[in-house]
């Protein structure tokens, strides 16, 4: 357990970190230096486990397509989810038009200006709704997302597993003890983004640049010779390999244009309500699904391996061109034909997606 924050470190810490950044940190970030609610939410929920430099791909497309948040809160769900695909974690897409939806509907398209209101939608949890108050709305508030957890564990060399609540809760007081004692106007954001700059560019999870960092001296961590000890983590969860083999098969729709076999997936799990090929567990049970008389004119593909955060898959894409079979005939699995020429606006899984370019 660590003793609260040493008076010093209460003093310095936040006057050290803001001069710090507006010398520093990061400022040419697209959906830095605003005060439009909208395109920082946008820019939290991306930021969740995903790398700045993919997000910054997403970014400007999600704003041409969606500009306000009325636009997302109106457009269909499939649509939100094709322009997500390729970001990962889809529930955060959903919660995005949920959340969306939500502001429109209760709050007359306008974000609630603090934390505790903003914490009420869906999908915000208390660092991203911190972060949309301290940035938009100038709330003496801290955020606590994963780089901030690393950065005050070292600071205050924190034992505590940091999965469990008991720290948890520590580190957020800790937090909110090192912000700034009378921020002027512009302090809460300068604050809040050099916090998530230390983090991100300066107290790295390996080879921390503690000798460009603005509060070395403050460090507990440092002083101890080993801050990547912090933070501590309890035992990771095993990894897991699965084969999951994809059946394509090309067809035509109603309207008699080629389509796409595809069936949405459950809400909860991988690729949790997008559109997918049917998945099977092995080569026999998708040859089952299709009639004897076209087994013979299924063609496997290289076999693709998708990297999740405690799992790995390996694809076995299977493709069958079924010609022009009535509009209703498919595999003998669940699914509807889907337009090739409406793919793009469909929501697909990336790895499934990028299967269907290479064969376009």
């Amino acid at each position: 357990m660590t003793a609260p924050v040493p008076q010093a470190l209460a003093a310095e810490f936040a006057p050290r970190l803001i001069a710090w950044q507006r010398r520093d940190g990061r400022h040419g970030l697209p959906w830095q230096g605003i005060r439009d609610p909208y395109r920082v939410w946008l820019s939290e929920i991306m930021l969740q486990q995903t790398q700045v430099a993919t997000v910054l791909a997403y970014y400007g497309r999600f704003l041409d397509r969606f500009p306000t948040v009325e636009s997302l809160a109106n457009a269909p769900a499939d649509e939100v989810m094709a322009l997500w695909s390729g970001l990962g974690y889809y529930s955060r897409a959903r919660n995005l038009h949920r959340c969306a939806q939500a502001v429109v509907a209760e709050h007359g398209g306008r974000f609630p200006t603090d934390a505790v209101t903003l914490q009420t939608l869906p999908g915000i949890g208390a660092s991203t709704a911190a972060a949309i108050a301290a940035f938009c709305f100038d709330e003496r508030i801290s955020i606590l997302d994963g780089n901030v957890k690393r950065v005050l564990t070292r600071v205050l060399a924190e034992d505590g597993d940091v999965a469990q609540t008991a720290t948890h809760r520590r580190l957020w007081d800790a937090a909110q003890a090192l912000l700034p004692e009378r921020p002027a106007p512009g302090d809460m954001a300068a604050h809040t983004q050099g916090l998530m700059d230390l983090g991100a560019t300066v107290c790295t999870r390996t080879r921390p640049r503690c000798l460009v960092c603005p509060v070395a001296d403050l460090c507990a961590g440092r002083a101890s010779g080993e801050p990547t000890r912090y933070p501590v983590k309890a035992a990771r969860a095993v990894r897991r390999f699965e084969a999951w083999w994809l059946l394509l098969w090309r067809g035509t729709d109603g309207a008699g244009r080629p389509a796409l076999w595809l069936q949405r997936r459950p809400e909860r799990g991988i690729w949790a309500s997008l559109f997918s090929p049917p998945v099977f567990a092995d080569e026999t049970a998708l040859r089952d699904a299709v009639p004897a008389v076209h087994r013979d004119a299924l063609r496997c593909a290289d076999a693709v391996v998708h990297s999740l955060t405690h799992r790995e898959l390996r694809l076995h894409p299977v493709w069958f061109d079924a010609g022009d079979p009535a509009p209703d005939r498919g595999p003998a699995a669940p699914g509807q034909w889907v337009a090739w020429s409406d793919l793009p606006q469909t929501g697909l899984p990336a790895p499934v997606r990028r299967l269907i370019d290479a064969a376009l």
